[in-house]
């Protein structure tokens, strides 16, 4: 069975203040909230002396809320292994295609609409026609997915 995920946040690497930080002291980061913005915004800035991977620290991630971590790991480069940095709260990294891609499985009595774990489409379940075409000069994808169908 292949996992769900629910978009939760892109975590954005910065080496400057931001507004609403949390320092959490176990994992020596400075977090803000990505709720704050209404598209998931988590702004992360590193204590000197993190030892997360630098791929963590250097680029980007996505994450995703998944209903069953280890399902999601399966099959998966795993650069930081499935921890809990706040009770009811499983958090794990991988690596795909160069990237890190965060996985969060939270349980339902920490979701503040009490809202049941992703069990929607995933992304085999997206139209999986795909064609090249050329706008503006440079050679662009486009899927089967339209915008009429989200």
């Amino acid at each position: 069975m292949d996992p769900k995920f629910r978009y939760h946040h892109l975590g954005i690497p910065t080496t400057k203040e931001f507004a609403g930080a949390t320092h959490l002291p176990a994992l020596k980061m400075t977090v803000s909230d990505h709720e704050a913005t209404p598209y998931g915004i988590q702004w992360m800035r590193f204590d000197e002396d993190c030892t997360l991977p630098e791929l963590v620290k250097q680029l980007p991630h996505v994450a995703f809320e998944v209903g069953d971590m280890a399902e999601a790991l399966r099959g998966k480069k795993v650069i930081i292994e499935p921890n809990e940095p706040a009770p009811g709260i499983l958090v794990a990294f991988i690596e795909e295609a160069g990237a890190p891609i965060e996985f969060l499985q939270i349980g339902k009595e920490n979701r503040p609409d009490k809202t049941p774990p992703p069990t929607g489409l995933n992304r085999t379940e997206f139209p999986t026609e795909r064609t090249h075409e050329t706008v503006h000069g440079h050679r662009a994808f486009r899927s089967g997915l339209q915008s009429e169908d989200l």
